[in-house]
C-alpha cells in the first residue's frame, strides 16, 4: 500500500482484527454483486469504500424514479440510464483506485458460472427466486461463498450460504428449488426503504468478514428482521443431506 492508500484506510488498519494484512487481502479481492438496486447500492457502496480490489456489478435493468426512494446509488439525472453503469459511477467517484466492472446484461446459468469463477466472494442482491437459484448453483458448484439478502414491506433477511465448509447448507436446502415460492414485487407490496440500507450493509459486512477471515459469519443461520417492531430473530439452518444442489457431489 503506499501512504495515500494508508491514510485512506487507516480506520481499518487500526483495528486489530483486521490491520495491513488484512487491508492488503481487501485490495487483492474480487467480489460480484448481482444486483444494482436496494441491497446491491449500500452493499457494493461500503464494499468500495472499504477498497475491495475489483467490484463486478450486474443488472440489466434500468433506473426508475420510483426506485429512487431506496437505491441509493443512483440519483435523479440518471433515470433510465442502466443501473450498473449508474452504480458504477457512484462507487468511482467513492473510490476511484479500485476496479469497477458494470455489467449490463441479464446473466443466464452459462454467464454466472463465469462470472462466479472470477469471484472470491458473490452478493445476492436480487428480488427474484430463479435467478437467487441459479446464483446459489453457480457457487455451490464453484465454492464460491454467497452472501444473501432480501427484503419486502416491514421484512428483512440475510445469511451466508459457504459451500468450502462441506457440512453448511445452501441456499436450496432453505428455500427448495423444486418449491413453488411466490415472487413479491417491491411495485406492489412496498418496501420501507431504510431497511434495505440494513440489510445491505449487512452483506457488505458479511463479505468483508469472508474476504479476510475474521470473526464468524452468518452461514448456517438466518437473521430476519422485523423493521416495523425493530427485532431480530436468528434461525438456525442445517445442511439437507438430500438437497439436489449440495447435497451430491458436482463436476
Amino acid at each position: 500500500m503506499d501512504d495515500a492508500q494508508l491514510l485512506r484506510y487507516s480506520r481499518h488498519i487500526l483495528l486489530d482484527e483486521i490491520g495491513i494484512e488484512g487491508q492488503q487481502k481487501l485490495l487483492a479481492a474480487r467480489v460480484l454483486v448481482i444486483g444494482a438496486g436496494g441491497l446491491g447500492s449500500p452493499a457494493a457502496m461500503y464494499l468500495a469504500s472499504a477498497g475491495v480490489g475489483r467490484l463486478t456489478l450486474v443488472d440489466h435493468d434500468t433506473v426508475d424514479l420510483t426506485n429512487l426512494q431506496r437505491q441509493i446509488a443512483h440519483t435523479t439525472e440518471r433515470v433510465g440510464q442502466p443501473k450498473a453503469a449508474s452504480a458504477a459511477r457512484t462507487l468511482g467517484a467513492i473510490n476511484p483506485t479500485i476496479d469497477i466492472v458494470a455489467l449490463c446484461e441479464r446473466a443466464d446459468e452459462a454467464r454466472l458460472r463465469e462470472l462466479v469463477t472470477q469471484a472470491d466472494v458473490v452478493l445476492d442482491c436480487t428480488d427474484n427466486f430463479q435467478t437467487r437459484h441459479a446464483v446459489n448453483r453457480a457457487c455451490v458448484a464453484l465454492r464460491v461463498p454467497l452472501v444473501s439478502g432480501a427484503v419486502i414491506r416491514f421484512d428483512g433477511q440475510i445469511s451466508v450460504f459457504d459451500p468450502r465448509g462441506g457440512e453448511q447448507p445452501c441456499y436450496s436446502c432453505l428455500f427448495p428449488q423444486d418449491q413453488a415460492f411466490e415472487d413479491v414485487a417491491c411495485s406492489t407490496m412496498g418496501v420501507f426503504a431504510p431497511l434495505v440500507g440494513v440489510v445491505g450493509a449487512m452483506q457488505a459486512a458479511e463479505a468483508l468478514k469472508l474476504l479476510m477471515g475474521i470473526g464468524e459469519s452468518l452461514a448456517g443461520r438466518l437473521l430476519l428482521l422485523d423493521g416495523l417492531h425493530m427485532e431480530w430473530t436468528s434461525i438456525r439452518i442445517a445442511r439437507n443431506a438430500d438437497c439436489p444442489v449440495c447435497g451430491q457431489p458436482h463436476p
